[in-house]
């Protein structure tokens, strides 16, 4: 017990990147993260991973994972989010499905119903921003899969900050009006489904919504570059991406 005290006190002095690089911390730091169920009026039972902060009146973070599902990378991700004054809170859409193969992960994200969804991250969303020791902020911050649902959810429940890693941002400008903070976005040039062309018209959608500009920034880099478990893993613009959420939502939070 205390070798594994030790283990994560030193953990907490890394920077995130050099957790999720390594499985077997990745795996220790998420199993600190504390799994809340939350009873939604449709009356169903869904979970998240909360990871509280040190500091009261904190600024939440809605976390959506990958289509690999709520695993011990996004649960690592929310305990850095707290250790940087965030309630974080990492919201499971796959009904504790976790994939490992691409078949797996194509299955769970085929299965999800974009209504119960929209209801379990509306519910989380509204979860934060009253939880007692929460400022009253919240943003989202989705990856691949979570990416499009990260705008789905600040469509569906206006939230003061959006972050999109490379998800889909295809919706109306009649959709986008009903946003109120604002988007910051990260894609890939090299990335043949989140493409220019899809965040062009995500571009000019927003425009003709009255929306302001998205933040958006591209990388010389492939889709899921932000991943470290995966072969397309860029530690270079993974931290630059990194650094520019943490701005993005530090001033929009605050």
């Amino acid at each position: 017990m205390k070798a594994r005290r030790d283990i994560l006190k030193g953990a907490s002095l890394l920077p995130l990147s050099a957790i999720l690089a390594n499985p077997a911390l990745a795996k220790m730091v998420a199993d600190g993260v504390e799994m809340k169920s939350l009873n939604l009026e449709s009356g169903r039972t869904v979970k998240a991973g909360v990871a509280l902060p040190a500091v009261s009146n904190a600024p939440s973070v809605i976390l959506i994972h990958e289509w690999w599902g709520l695993n011990d990378q996004i649960l690592s991700v929310a305990a850095d989010f707290a250790r940087q004054g965030y309630l974080a809170v990492a919201v499971d859409l796959y009904g504790g499905n976790v994939a490992t193969t691409p078949d797996e992960a194509r299955a769970n994200m085929k299965a999800v119903k974009a209504s119960e969804a929209e209801e379990t991250l509306k519910g989380w969303m509204e979860w934060a921003k009253n939880e007692r020791d929460s400022s009253g902020k919240v943003g989202t911050v989705g990856w691949c899969f979570g990416g499009g649902w990260s705008l789905n959810a600040s469509i569906a429940a206006p939230v003061d900050a959006t972050v999109i890693y490379y998800g889909n941002v295809t919706r109306p400008a009649s959709d986008l009006k009903k946003l109120k903070g604002p988007v910051q976005g990260h894609f890939a040039t090299k990335d043949k489904w989140i493409n220019k062309e899809m965040v062009a018209g995500f571009e000019a959608a927003m425009k003709e919504a009255g929306r302001p500009d998205p933040e958006t920034y591209w990388y010389e880099a492939d889709h899921a570059f932000a991943n470290p478990s995966g072969g397309r893993f860029d530690a270079e613009d993974a931290q630059l991406a990194w650094t520019r959420t943490m701005d993005f939502l530090g001033k929009n939070l605050a």
